[in-house]
């Protein structure tokens, strides 16, 4: 469970990291929100040195999680309702994460 909600927070770091420029670039929000998007991405990059494992097993795995937090965003946000679509392709790659994360290895 702490992997998982480590994955989730470093998800929405790097959602939030890449949404404010796009505010600022897409619906002519102010400059300044590159500011906390900078932030943002840099507290991306230190929740991934967080994890437990291989930095190439963790990358791999994120990228499940990352997908559910940005299908997620586009509910919440976006105010977009995911498809079944969406879904099945978000359980698809939470398997994928979990397979890859919580398999048995060799010490």
């Amino acid at each position: 469970m702490k992997t998982l909600l480590l994955f989730v927070l470093t998800a929405l770091a790097e959602i939030v990291g890449c949404y404010l420029p796009w505010l600022w670039l897409r619906r002519d929000g102010s400059a300044w929100l590159l500011l906390p998007a900078a932030v943002s991405l840099a507290v991306f990059v230190w929740l991934l040195t967080l994890h437990p494992t291989a930095s190439g097993r963790v990358y791999a795995a994120y990228g499940g999680v990352y997908v559910a937090v940005a299908l997620l965003w586009l509910w919440q946000v976006d105010k977009v309702a995911p498809t079944r679509w969406d879904l099945l392709g978000v359980a698809l790659c939470l398997c994928g994460m979990a397979v890859i994360m919580f398999s048995p290895r060799a010490a």
